[in-house]
């Protein structure tokens, strides 16, 4: 009697997976395989990264998307979203939504901070799959090739603030992703992220223990440091991710370098962020819920 573990479709699909596993070595090996001026490598990516992240996008973090209609399906736009979590998952997560939940499969290239592409093997993993330094030059190159790139405005101040402090805004500095947008014509998608200041609730901050190590914060949760690398596993809170109607910027192309202009615009896409958290809250009573 054949079970179903041992169908003829199974063992197919088993063969296929294994052929498909053994081409990418091949590939890899031989150096057949293609990365951009910025480091990204599409397969690799596609093939590693994202697979390891889906399980917590999907099955830890139970993740639901909301009007990707808005996203885009072809050339460049600035995805905006607020950030939080103590450790970036949220930016992560993002790039799994835009790809798995979006007919067009896009990529999300991450704008990251300083820090990030200091650290080793982190810098080389971040550029392999497809974050690049927070720069207007970088940032308007890749919206001028038609990439979607993303930024999270509250940088770190946003992902090291309290439990307390949870999805309330900080500041978004002084709007640089704005201008690159305007000088780009490119349109502006808001997001709001609800779920990740749960995975690891932020109670205190050890300053002086940041400064040694170069860091920008040393955390302290209800799991970290008192359980060693198991306070390192997040928390299974439920995720909300909504994608907003797009900012159109053609209309301030020409005032790019408008102080005035940049800063209004950057208030109104967190004004509209921050709008869509409250409401993505209402729709999520319990944090941990189903």
């Amino acid at each position: 009697m054949t079970t179903p573990e041992h169908t003829p479709e199974v063992a197919d699909e088993f063969d296929q997976r294994v052929a498909s596993g053994l081409a990418f070595l091949r590939r890899r090996l031989s150096g057949q395989y293609q990365v951009d001026e910025f480091g990204f490598d599409p397969e690799l990516t596609e093939q590693v990264f994202q697979p390891v992240l889906r399980l917590l996008y999907r099955d830890w973090f139970r993740t639901e998307v909301l009007d990707v209609k808005n996203l885009p399906a072809e050339g460049g736009a600035l995805v905006v979203g607020n950030h939080s979590g103590t450790i970036a998952l949220d930016a992560l997560m993002l790039t799994v939504a835009c790809h798995d939940e979006h007919p067009a499969q896009r990529h999300l290239r991450l704008l990251g901070a300083d820090f990030v592409f200091k650290l080793p093997f982190v810098s080389e993993l971040a550029r392999k799959s497809g974050a690049t330094l927070a720069c207007n030059p970088d940032v308007e190159r890749l919206l001028e090739a038609g990439e979607l790139v993303g930024v999270f405005p509250e940088g770190f101040k946003g992902v090291g603030k309290k439990f307390a402090d949870r999805y309330k805004l900080q500041r978004f500095g002084r709007g640089g992703f704005v201008s690159a947008a305007l000088r780009t014509r490119k349109p502006i998608v808001p997001v709001a992220i609800v779920g990740a200041e749960e995975i690891y609730p932020l109670l205190g901050d050890v300053k002086p223990l940041a400064r040694l190590i170069g860091a920008p914060y040393f955390p302290i949760t209800p799991t970290f440091p008192w359980l060693g690398p198991l306070g390192l596993l997040p928390l299974p809170s439920k995720w909300l991710i909504r994608f907003g109607e797009p900012i159109d910027t053609a209309p301030y192309a020409d005032r790019a370098d408008d102080p005035a202009v940049v800063f209004n615009l950057a208030d109104h896409v967190r004004e509209t962020i921050q709008g869509m958290l409250h409401e993505l809250l209402e729709l999520r009573p319990d944090a941990f819920g189903p």
